[in-house]
C-alpha cells in the first residue's frame, strides 16, 4: 500500500448518491490481536484495507504467526504453540493499537516484551489501566527502557475496576481474562460497539464472556480457544464522516452497511442542525435541503458523542451561521485541527478544552496539513465546502482509518485526487 502524502480539492460541490462503509477499524485490531488466543484458525471477513490493518499484520506476523490474505478484505490467522513475545518500537512506533497484543500474549504464552506505542498524537493515553487490570490477573509487569515486559504463570480471575471506561484497556483485560483460571469481572468498562464485536469474536472461538456494552463484563477463563469465521462490524466513524461531510456540502448522500444504532449521537446532532437523517435498514440517507442550524457538543465516552467525530463536526460548523461550542472531553489535543481552519477563514476560539465557533459564510480553499487521522477527515470536510482548491499535506494519516476515501467520494461527486 502506497501512502499518499497530499489531497488536493476543489470546493463547492454537493455530495449526492451512494457510498459504503468499510469495516471497522477499531474492531478489526482488536480482533486481530485476539486471534493469538486461538488454537486454530481464524478466518475474518470485513477487514478494512486501511494503513493500520496492514501495520498490525505485519507486527503479528513478524511474531510468527501465519497470516493469509485472502484478498483485501479478507485475512486468516494462524498463532502456533511456539511464537516471538516481543514486538520491537520499529514496528509499533506507528500504531496505537499494537499495546492490544500485550493481553493475548500473556495470556497464552506467559510472557511479552511491547514497546510503548505510537499512534497519533490527540492527547494523553496511559497505560496504567492496562497495566493495573493485568496485574491484578496475576502478570508481573515492569516498564523498562521504553518497553513494557511482563511474565506470569496461569492468570487468575479477578475483580478488576477502571478508574476510566478505557477502551484499550477493557479490550486487553477481557482477552487476557479469556483465557485466566476462574471468574473476572470488569467493572465501569467501555460500551463501545468494538467492545460488543470483540466479546462477540471471543464468544465464537468458545469464550465464555457476559456483559460486553453493559457497565460491568463478566469473563468465566476458559482452557483454549477454537478458531472460526468472523465477520467485522461497519465503522460507525467512517460512517458518520460520510454523514458529516453529506450534511456539510449541502448534499443527499445514501450510507451503505451502517447499524443505526452505533451513529445514534450525530443522528440527533445532525438533527438539532436541521439536517433530514432518514434511517433505512441498514443504510442511512442524508439530506440537507434547509439553511443548517449552530449546535453545541460535547464528547463523552460511548453512548455519548464520540471524540473521533469531534474534529470532522468541527468543520462543518465553521460554515453554520451564528455560534457553536465544542467541549473536547476525551483528548485535549483534539483542538488543535482548529488552527487548520483557521488558515481557511474560519474564526474559531479555543479555550482550554472548549472551542468557540462563529460560522462564516464561506471557507477559502487553502494549504493545511493534518495532525492525525480524524483532523485529516476533517480537512477534507473543509475542502469540500470550501471555495477554490485546498491542499492538504500529512495526507498519509487519513490512510490509517479510511479504506480509498477518494474514490468513494468522487463517485458521489467530490473533486479530489492526491498524490
Amino acid at each position: 500500500m502506497v501512502q499518499k502524502q497530499k489531497l488536493y480539492i476543489t470546493g463547492g460541490r454537493p455530495l449526492k448518491g451512494a457510498v459504503r462503509v468499510s469495516g471497522a477499524k477499531n474492531a478489526a485490531l482488536a480482533i486481530m490481536s485476539a486471534a493469538l488466543l486461538a488454537s486454530e484458525p481464524v478466518h475474518l471477513e470485513n477487514c478494512p484495507n486501511i494503513t493500520d490493518v496492514k501495520v498490525l499484520r505485519d507486527i503479528i506476523a513478524n511474531l510468527g504467526v501465519k497470516v493469509n490474505c485472502k484478498n483485501k478484505n479478507e485475512i486468516e490467522l494462524l498463532t502456533p504453540e511456539v511464537v516471538k513475545t516481543t514486538t520491537p518500537y520499529k514496528e509499533v512506533k506507528k500504531l496505537r493499537a499494537s499495546n492490544l497484543l500485550l493481553g493475548p500474549l500473556l495470556a497464552r504464552f506467559g510472557k511479552a516484551e511491547i514497546a510503548l506505542p505510537g499512534g497519533c498524537n490527540i492527547g494523553t493515553r496511559p497505560m496504567d489501566l492496562h497495566i493495573k487490570g493485568l496485574q491484578a490477573l496475576g502478570a508481573k509487569i515492569t516498564l523498562e527502557h521504553g518497553f513494557i515486559k511482563g511474565t506470569c504463570g496461569c492468570l487468575k480471575g479477578s475483580k478488576v475496576y477502571l478508574d476510566f471506561p478505557s477502551v484499550g484497556a477493557t479490550e486487553n483485560i477481557m482477552m487476557a481474562a479469556a483465557l485466566a483460571k476462574g471468574q473476572t469481572i470488569l467493572g465501569n468498562v467501555a460500551k463501545e460497539p468494538e467492545i460488543v464485536d470483540l466479546a462477540n469474536f471471543l464468544n465464537g472461538l468458545g469464550a465464555k464472556i457476559r456483559g460486553a456494552g453493559t457497565d460491568v463484563i463478566k469473563v468465566e477463563g476458559v482452557k483454549q480457544l477454537g478458531g472460526g469465521r468472523y465477520s467485522v462490524i461497519p465503522d460507525r466513524i467512517e460512517a458518520g464522516t460520510f454523514m458529516v461531510a453529506a450534511a456539510a456540502t449541502m448534499g443527499d448522500l445514501l450510507i451503505e452497511h451502517v447499524i443505526s444504532t452505533h451513529v445514534e449521537p450525530l443522528i440527533a446532532k445532525l438533527r438539532e442542525a436541521n439536517v433530514e437523517v432518514v434511517e433505512e435498514d441498514d443504510n442511512i440517507r442524508v439530506t440537507a435541503r434547509d439553511t443548517l442550524k449552530p449546535i453545541d457538543i460535547k464528547t463523552l465516552p460511548y453512548p455519548g458523542f464520540p471524540t473521533d467525530m469531534q474534529s470532522q463536526i468541527m468543520a462543518m460548523l465553521t460554515a453554520v451561521k451564528g455560534t457553536s461550542v465544542i467541549v473536547e472531553n476525551v483528548f485535549e489535543n483534539r483542538l488543535q485541527v482548529a488552527d487548520e481552519f483557521k488558515r481557511m477563514g474560519a474564526k474559531i476560539k479555543v479555550e482550554g478544552r472548549t472551542a468557540i465557533i462563529q460560522g462564516v459564510k464561506k471557507l477559502q480553499g487553502a494549504q493545511v496539513k493534518a495532525s492525525d487521522l480524524r483532523a485529516g477527515a476533517a480537512l477534507i470536510i473543509a475542502g469540500l465546502i470550501a471555495e477554490g482548491d485546498t491542499e492538504i499535506c500529512n495526507a498519509h494519516y487519513i490512510d490509517r482509518g479510511y479504506e480509498n476515501i477518494e474514490s468513494k467520494l468522487t463517485s458521489v461527486g467530490a473533486n479530489i485526487r492526491s498524490c
